[in-house]
């Protein structure tokens, strides 16, 4: 991929906004290790702290040890030792204290959380940072949107800058552990269903929409789909392609200064998720893994309001009962609740009046919505590819019971506010009767 098309330059689009993308570097392929000690004289670094786990030190920490060295690049080797590590205060809290003030470059070695922490790391120490992959299993290495679990809640921290370089070798990457390159399908396939909703959005709140940005998103399906087949095997060029596609979709990202078009109702069924198995102490698992099975019930849900919309039905009174929905909350989201309370509190997306206005909208476009829906995949499409690769693609997959499912497909919305299905269907007054159906579909299924 000739990634000079969309980085160091400013993108006059036809949406009216200029696009930009501060990443220096990407080189993904065979043998980009040796880059990384021009790119770090380049710029003139001179105390450079890399960041490993236990894992991604073996996998290719060791690699970078040596490629410093045979530089004589002077750096610190900070591992972080905990065996599950989780993007929250106490690994933010460690990294501060191991990175020393004359650093001026991190090199984070890994793939989710460790990207996610230093480039939150980062930002606040305004230190510049480079992230060398070692799997290809989510879009987050070129996004400048940092996931972390802050006070029990899962908050999405936007505009945190960039890493300045990304590197991919696909010898690394290839060698993955399966269940993390199965995840970064299952976080390539959530675009389906956010780029719908960003249209959806669109239409039926005004929210600012990029045709530009989405054709970025979508060539990031299509380098998927046309690698899929390459995963079981680990074929190093669909390890590539893959890769490529998440970095792009991270540059989309970018472009836009938000998750929007990466993220949607698929991922905040997955953060609900990751939140109540933190809170019970329950294994976790890896975020793009239940962002594929979160995309399989949100392709239901579309189905389902796909119906209710085609049928004619007319739209019910809202009537928010504010009481009723605390006492929900808290219950649903236990410590974490006291966050999504405040949410509403300042933007009021469940009330009377905002219900209204977006169902008098959205009877404009009852027939816009059943296009966009008709354009999605079918749930068995999906499902049938996660077998293919033999990822998960049901909820009790992950440890999700029926009861999670449906208290998630209720409640993940409160989560952010951000139009798409599950929103659309609580202003129908369909949420509850959708989450009942939609857990009996999915026990249908084997």
């Amino acid at each position: 991929m000739d990634w000079n098309r969309y980085l160091n330059k400013e993108i006059e689009c036809s949406c009216g906004r200029k696009h930009i993308c501060d990443i220096k570097h990407v080189a993904i392929g065979v043998d980009v290790m040796e880059s990384l000690t021009e790119y770090i004289k380049e710029k003139g670094y001179q105390h450079v702290a890399v960041v490993v786990d236990k894992n991604t030190e073996k996998a290719a920490g060791q690699m970078v040890y040596a490629v410093l060295e045979k530089g004589e690049i002077f750096f610190d080797k900070i591992r972080l030792e905990a065996d599950e590590i989780i993007p929250d205060e106490i690994t933010l809290g460690n990294l501060i204290a191991d990175i020393t003030s004359a650093t001026d470059l991190i090199i984070a070695v890994g793939s989710g959380t460790i990207n996610d922490s230093c480039r939150f790391i980062s930002h606040k120490m305004k230190i510049d940072y480079f992230i060398i992959g070692t799997a290809p299993s989510m879009d987050g290495y070129a996004s400048d949107v940092t996931p972390m679990l802050i006070h029990n809640l899962k908050t999405t921290y936007e505009k945190m800058g960039h890493a300045k370089a990304i590197l991919g070798d696909v010898d690394v990457l290839s060698k993955a552990p399966m269940h993390l390159i199965t995840a970064g399908v299952g976080d390539v396939f959530g675009k389906y269903i956010c780029l719908t909703e960003w249209k959806l959005s669109h239409l039926i709140t005004g929210e600012y929409y990029c045709e530009f940005v989405d054709g970025i998103m979508q060539d990031a399906l299509k380098a998927l789909e046309t690698s899929i087949d390459g995963i079981p095997s680990r074929n190093k060029k669909a390890m590539g392609a893959i890769m490529e596609g998440l970095v792009l979709a991270g540059v989309g990202m970018s472009y836009v200064g938000n998750s929007r078009p990466a993220s949607g109702s698929e991922h905040h069924l997955a953060h609900y998720w990751e939140m109540m198995f933190l809170q019970s102490g329950q294994e976790d698992p890896l975020h793009g893994t239940k962002v594929g099975v979160g995309t399989v019930i949100a392709l239901l849900l579309y189905q389902y309001a796909k119906k209710i919309l085609a049928s004619g039905k007319a739209f019910p009174q809202p009537s928010f009962d504010e009481q009723t929905w605390k006492k929900s909350i808290k219950k649903a989201y236990g410590i974490s609740a006291p966050g999504v309370l405040s949410l509403e509190e300042n933007v009021h997306k469940n009330s009377d009046v905002a219900v209204a206005k977006r169902l008098a909208v959205l009877q404009q476009h009852r027939e816009d919505f059943i296009k966009l829906a008709n354009a999605l995949p079918a749930p068995e499409q999906i499902i049938a590819a996660m077998k293919k690769i033999q990822a998960p693609y049901l909820p009790k997959e992950l440890g999700v019971t029926s009861e999670l499912l449906r208290n998630s497909i209720v409640y993940a919305k409160e989560l952010r506010n951000r139009y798409g299905i599950l929103q659309l269907l609580f202003d129908m007054g369909e949420l509850e009767n959708a989450a009942d159906c939609v857990c009996k579909q999915i026990e249908q299924y084997k």
